[in-house]
């Protein structure tokens, strides 16, 4: 599982015009899922997410977590992490779970996210055509792949 995650001001997600979701202040979490990962890749993102401290302490330090802030998660399902683009010009998405297998990881993982975090979860639609917006915070970008823990 592979996450790219943003701190925001502020971020939503747009699907034939239509708003979506929307958060404020928080976390967007763009999220990708391949054929190996399973319950415990899910569990060790969620507790990364939901403990990573990226948000700025008192005296400008990023040392607060997103409970500690009270902010929000913004989750939208993102197969273009899993891109191969060793040969050629045209990424190749082999890696990527089909959609029979990520939509039950990508639900599970809101889910999950939900439970383990005492704060707003919102989410995109798996699959459809989007359009994200965000004011990123900092910017701080932080990517996380849970096959990289070492």
């Amino acid at each position: 599982m592979r996450t790219v995650i943003q701190r925001v001001k502020e971020a939503s997600v747009r699907i034939e015009g239509a708003c979506k979701a929307h958060i404020g202040q928080g976390l967007l979490v763009l999220a990708g899922f391949e054929d190996a990962d399973g319950q415990e890749d899910l569990e060790w993102m969620v507790r990364k997410i939901v403990n990573l401290r990226v948000f700025d302490d008192p005296k400008g330090v990023m040392n607060l977590s997103l409970s500690e802030i009270s902010g929000q998660l913004l989750v939208v399902s993102q197969f273009t992490l899993h891109a191969s683009t060793r040969k050629g010009n045209r990424p190749s998405y082999v890696k990527a779970a089909a959609p029979q297998i990520a939509i039950p990881l990508y639900e599970s993982f809101c889910k999950m996210l939900k439970q383990y975090s005492d704060t707003t979860v919102q989410t995109g639609v798996f699959g459809a055509e989007m359009e994200i917006g965000l004011i990123n915070d900092g910017p701080v970008t932080i990517l996380i792949d849970s096959k990289r823990r070492e």
